[in-house]
């Protein structure tokens, strides 16, 4: 179970004090997989105000996850944080997709063909190419987006010959589950399908990336082989609940 430090005089807790800790478990966790490569944290940002967003950049967060276009276009004016990278965490609608290409650095939870094309449309027009990952749906939730594993192999092959998008990686949400060792398949999962891809060697498709892993479980993503873990409510504590 996750604990938190103490408050600060404002009532709120200690961004910092939260880093340290979710970065010496980051560490741990690395360790005990025997692996010696970088994790990227991605804070996850859904509700958190500007100026908690902006105390996690001023000690060291560079990665930040937004879930709605919307709420991150409303916040964007009020973060001047370079050089920070934004990623899209949450899913896109494809009526959403051409703001999502200008406002985020990356999208990571891509689920469809149709918003492929419609972000590398969007980012041609915009002189750039932007990274891309696939989200897949590993549970049985009717609630969460992605493709199917079943799915998964043709969309690469489709979003490989798209110009205006790189195919970088995996992302995918599992079931909520405790104990939490009970998720560890759902990451496993993720990751041999990413080698599965590799070693096809497709045309501009790198499977360097697995996000995965969130503030209960991420110890057990990067003992699997996480890239990047999104975390929010290890960073900056529980969202307010309803008013």
């Amino acid at each position: 179970m996750l604990q938190f430090r103490t408050m600060n005089s404002a009532g709120t807790l200690s961004v910092a004090e939260n880093l340290a800790r979710v970065q010496e478990r980051i560490q741990v966790a690395a360790r005990r997989a025997g692996r010696t490569d970088e994790v990227t944290l991605v804070a996850v940002t859904k509700s958190v105000p500007p100026e908690r967003i902006a105390e996690a950049y001023r000690v060291g967060v560079r990665h930040f996850g937004e879930n709605r276009v919307q709420e991150f276009e409303d916040k964007r004016p009020l973060l001047a944080l370079p050089p920070a990278i934004w990623h899209m965490v949450g899913h896109v609608q494809t009526n959403k997709a051409r703001r999502a290409a200008e406002l985020f650095d990356r999208v990571d939870s891509l689920d469809s063909l149709r918003l492929a094309e419609k972000l590398a449309a969007a980012a041609r027009e915009r002189g750039r190419g932007l990274p891309v990952l696939i989200q897949v749906h590993l549970g049985e939730e009717e609630t969460k987006h992605g493709v199917e594993p079943g799915d998964l192999g043709p969309l690469v092959e489709q979003i490989a010959r798209l110009d205006g998008v790189s195919l970088e990686g995996l992302m995918t949400i599992p079931p909520y589950l405790e104990p939490v060792e009970r998720v560890r398949p759902y990451f496993r999962r993720l990751r041999e399908l990413g080698e599965e891809i590799d070693r096809r060697r497709l045309p501009r498709v790198a499977m360097k990336e697995l996000s995965m892993g969130m503030s209960h479980d991420f110890e057990v993503a990067i003992e699997e082989g996480a890239t990047q873990v999104r975390l929010g409510t290890a960073l900056f504590g529980p969202r307010p609940g309803p008013a």
